[in-house]
């Protein structure tokens, strides 16, 4: 038998996923690499022995995407599968067209070969876009099921950037946790809200491990997702979130269309501060290619304190990474507010350095925003995110990420902080469709 030869194209979370249940002690298929996009500081490096199992001893290797072509043709690749998410079908497509123009073959996997089931009854939230409110739709279906006395845990769509033997299987239930494991601000952005809930956040690599761990300590498991993936675990109910304010994206993106056709529940979010032609566009999609699915209308309600104290003040916008860079929004709950109270926004993009100007170049949108993204993959980009707030020439910043900046970076100027919590609209609403998952409540040891 000859193993064909394969390169899985990913951003250090899909990707190593696919590869542990689908290729890892896959005889037919021969591992040659990964590539790595996205993600800054994740190429040239391993996925290491340690996790990738008896045929690849000296572990995988983890190649720049612009080397793909010719990886294709110096190791003879015979498949290349695309493995990560939030991208536009034209770029899909280009990605496929490059990789047939080097004689490849192109593949997707679908939820069947890549969804592993759980022994618990398990919730899954995704979105179709970066950025929809995903996080505060997860956070909603947790203090519900934790009202009526269920144990939850949750588990986070990966984010390794670090070691990956140490970051295999990770459990968070303190800020500690996230110092002792040394998480980037976007890390902690995502785990920091599980934590003031005082609900266990699992993460990490193998997603298998993971699943073991926490079925051990719960009655009901919540799939944060990320990145508008679809989830790593088959889901008893597929919660979905829309955003009205990029009508139309649920048909254009990748797999966010995937997430929007298969979802049981589609939350339209945002229709509090949405333009009534956006909801209008996502009904009508909603009824020709999802008409099956529940529908909950939700608003983004802002979370501030002394929002007084805005008025008339030059303030510096800063928001989630992922959501202004890939994610393409151009504002979050920091415009919002500082519209809503009378605060004068300055544009971020006068005061950058360092990283952040190739950030800019990278996703050069962020110019024409008013927002800047906080970018903290590295010690480096901390720095650079740090000296430029401190540059700015503003009387305040606003916080406007969902973990707060102060407990990560110094920062000298009067802040803010506001966020967002999930407000349903009407019937029906998140207990209502929760009721249709059967939880049983396990007799734990006290």
């Amino acid at each position: 038998m000859v193993k064909k030869n394969v390169i899985i194209m990913g951003a250090a979370g899909r990707d190593f996923h696919n590869f542990l249940v689908y290729f890892k002690n896959n005889p037919y298929y021969n591992v040659i690499g990964f590539t790595a996009e996205q993600i800054p500081g994740i190429v040239d490096r391993k996925f290491p022995a340690k996790l990738a199992g008896k045929y690849y001893k000296k572990g995988i290797t983890i190649y720049p995407e612009s080397q793909l072509p010719n990886l294709i043709k110096q190791k003879k690749v015979s498949n290349v599968y695309l493995s990560y998410s939030d991208l536009p079908h034209l770029e899909v497509m280009n990605k496929a067209s490059t990789v047939l123009a080097a004689g490849a073959n192109f593949y997707l996997l679908g939820t069947e070969e890549t969804q592993i089931k759980s022994k618990v009854p398990l919730v899954s939230i995704t979105a179709v876009r970066t950025g929809a409110g995903k996080s505060q739709t997860s956070r909603k279906v947790a203090r519900i099921l934790r009202d009526q006395g269920y144990k939850v845990v949750a588990i986070r769509h990966p984010m390794p950037y670090g070691d990956l033997v140490k970051q295999e299987v990770q459990r968070f239930t303190t800020y500690e946790d996230m110092i002792k494991n040394k998480c980037t601000i976007e890390e902690r952005e995502e785990y920091d809200p599980w934590v003031k809930l005082e609900i266990p956040i699992y993460a990490g690599v193998d997603y298998g491990k993971i699943l073991k761990k926490a079925e051990k300590e719960a009655d009901v498991i919540i799939w944060d997702g990320g990145n508008n993936d679809m989830s790593f675990y088959k889901p008893d109910l597929n919660i979905v979130v829309l955003d009205p304010h990029r009508a139309g994206h649920e048909m254009l993106y990748y797999p966010g269309e995937v997430n929007f056709k298969a979802a049981d529940v589609l939350v339209i979010n945002k229709m509090d501060s949405a333009p009534k032609e956006g909801i209008k566009k996502l009904m009508e999609n909603i009824k020709k290619h999802n008409p099956k699915a529940t529908v909950i209308k939700a608003a983004s309600k802002l979370v501030i304190e002394n929002p007084k104290s805005l008025k008339g003040e030059k303030v510096l916008i800063v928001g989630d990474g992922p959501t202004l860079t890939h994610g393409g929004m151009s504002f979050g709950a920091g415009t919002i507010a500082a519209k809503k109270y009378g605060a004068k926004i300055v544009e971020p993009h006068k005061f950058i350095v360092g990283t952040l100007k190739e950030t800019y170049k990278k996703y050069p949108h962020l110019v024409h925003g008013k927002e800047l993204p906080a970018m903290g993959y590295t010690p480096k980009q901390n720095k650079d995110l740090q000296d430029t707030i401190n540059k700015s020439k503003v009387d305040m910043v606003i916080d406007g990420t969902p973990v707060s900046l102060k407990r990560q970076i110094k920062i000298k100027k009067p802040f803010i902080e506001v966020n967002y919590v999930l407000k349903e609209i009407g019937k029906p609403d998140i207990k209502d469709v929760l009721k249709k998952v059967k939880i049983k409540r396990k007799k734990w040891r006290i």
